[in-house]
């Protein structure tokens, strides 16, 4: 079944959900990304980004000038079009600046974490992974993925980095139970 989105289907998602941001394409069929930009704005205030393989100076101008929040051009890695929806979010205030699971409550913004109102301490890498298995609670995360993610290196031999971080998240948080261990593939947040 080939199924072709559209500039109307998306219109008529918007119009009938609650979206914190969009991601739009400026080549659509029927309603292109530039006409789409202009009804979401008028009808639903939502911040868009897009994202477009349209790359010249022109076409950028044309799309932030018509009212888009960002711009991005293919390809990109998937950790730039991350921390642009982040700026983007933070600018209409829409970070949910405090995470709470459980009897831990996370400041994303202050970077602190506090377990019944006591502040603990962790390390910037204990922090970013913590939330790290936070985002993706309840899926089990590879190894290797956990260590590009936070170390920004490929996981090349075997190293217990990540094994020494788990074990001082868990006896820090208090969460031995929490955060498993995956076998064979590496560990998961289950709240």
């Amino acid at each position: 079944m080939n199924v072709q989105k559209t500039g109307e289907i998306a219109a008529n998602y918007i119009e009938n959900r609650n979206y914190d941001l969009v991601l739009l394409d400026i080549m659509l069929p029927k309603i292109d990304g530039y006409e789409l930009l202009e009804y979401i704005k008028e009808t639903a205030g939502i911040p868009i980004i897009y994202i477009t393989s349209k790359g010249q100076t022109k076409d950028k101008i044309k799309g932030l000038r018509k009212g888009a929040d960002d711009y991005i051009t293919k390809p990109f890695e998937m950790e730039e079009l991350t921390a642009r929806v982040e700026a983007v979010l933070r600018r209409y205030n829409k970070v949910n600046e405090n995470i709470k699971i459980e009897d831990i409550v996370i400041n994303t913004v202050a970077r602190t974490v506090k377990k019944d109102n006591q502040q603990i301490s962790l390390t910037p890498k204990e922090f970013d992974l913590l939330m790290l298995l936070v985002q993706n609670r309840n899926i089990a995360l590879y190894r290797g993925a956990i260590f590009e993610r936070i170390w920004e290196e490929d996981l090349e031999f075997e190293t217990r980095t990540i094994d020494l971080h788990i074990q001082r998240l868990r006896k820090k948080l208090g969460w031995k139970d929490k955060i498993k261990t995956v076998y064979r593939i590496g560990y998961m947040l289950e709240a």
